[in-house]
């Protein structure tokens, strides 16, 4: 299967595309590499896969040296033109579209750039895979669209209409285009709603690596609404085996849009999350404890249950073993 992947330079996206040539898949990568985050961090992953960075240029096909079947192209979403030329070019079989300008708290400051990505660019897929007939588009949604809901465990038959960030607003939007594209043109369209994910090569922007850093340099970490808060978090390993488990499945030949919460459906008191933290690293937090941020939420707490009765999904991975792992990778990675 020849899957076009995008935000090959991301979390999942770098995790994913690694899993799906492990599996003897050709993908073609597609990342902005943008500055939202270290772009170190990018490269580094970029370069794990086979992709050297003295070789990326803006629209230049890349050939990974560790796996044949693996390009990238450096490109923006929004580049409507050279994005279709892609298209147009290869005979793709699949795409998976996780690249989107991420993060809660930055969308209040920054919120040109989610309409951008996340609205603009999701809409030049959405016409790619309407022109050049692709059977199956997985993209990437997320749990902040639940918002404040107080009924939990989450159900995707739970009203989402009332987000609490423009993130949130981007993300439900692209769902609603989602549905309309199937329902226009007759292709199948899958939302992954992810909750909050962890692992080695995670975002430095989330939870789990800015406690590390902290925790390990002696600073203090913040804890906001006193530490009152609950996650679902999920092992990124548990993650890819979903997302490689739903691209995998032939579609049904009579469209259809659907949406799947994938998480760990197990969510962990914050504190709890930290003191498991300290012990993997072998050193006591500093905290400080600060009230609500804008725009986040209480708790995340994933039903998964229509993933594991359509695709046999279900995570494995204990949050110990999880942050064991992640914090070997840690150490190494930053030494």
């Amino acid at each position: 299967m020849k899957i076009l992947i995008t935000g090959t330079a991301g979390f999942i996206g770098f995790h994913a595309t690694n899993k799906f040539l492990e599996k003897g898949h050709s993908v073609i990568g597609i990342d902005n590499i943008n500055d939202y985050y270290d772009v170190n961090l990018k490269f580094a992953r970029l370069e794990n896969a086979g992709i050297s960075q003295s070789q990326i240029e803006y629209n230049k096909v890349v050939q990974s040296t560790l796996y044949k079947d693996y390009r990238f192209i450096k490109l923006n979403l929004e580049d409507r033109e050279n994005l279709e030329a892609i298209f147009k070019a290869e005979k793709i079989d699949a795409v998976l579209n996780l690249a989107a300008q991420a993060g809660v708290r930055y969308s209040i400051q920054n919120p040109y750039s989610y309409i951008q990505s996340n609205i603009v660019g999701f809409l030049n897929i959405l016409e790619c895979c309407r022109h050049y007939s692709i059977k199956h588009l997985v993209y990437a949604s997320s749990s902040s669209v639940y918002g404040k809901n107080a009924k939990i465990p989450f159900s995707e038959d739970d009203r989402v209409d009332n987000p609490v960030s423009l993130y949130a607003a981007t993300k439900k939007a692209d769902e609603l285009m989602a549905f309309t594209y199937t329902n226009l043109y007759g292709f199948n369209t899958t939302g992954l709603r992810f909750f909050t994910v962890y692992g080695p090569w995670g975002r430095p922007d989330m939870a789990p690596m800015l406690f590390a850093n902290a925790i390990i340099k002696g600073e203090p970490i913040k804890v906001f609404n006193n530490g009152n808060l609950s996650r679902d978090f999920t092992f990124i390993d548990d993650i890819v085996e979903g997302v490689v488990r739903v691209v995998e499945t032939e579609p049904s030949e009579s469209a259809n849009a659907k949406v799947y919460n994938i998480g760990c459906g197990h969510p962990m008191q914050l504190m709890d999350f930290i003191h498991t933290l300290e012990t993997a690293i072998g050193k006591k937090a500093e905290m400080n404890f600060l009230p609500m941020q804008q725009g986040d939420v209480y708790q995340t707490y994933a039903d998964t249950t229509k993933l594991e009765n359509d695709f046999g999904y279900k995570p494995k991975t204990l949050l110990k073993d999880g942050i064991e792992r992640f914090v070997e990778w840690y150490k190494e990675f930053y030494k």
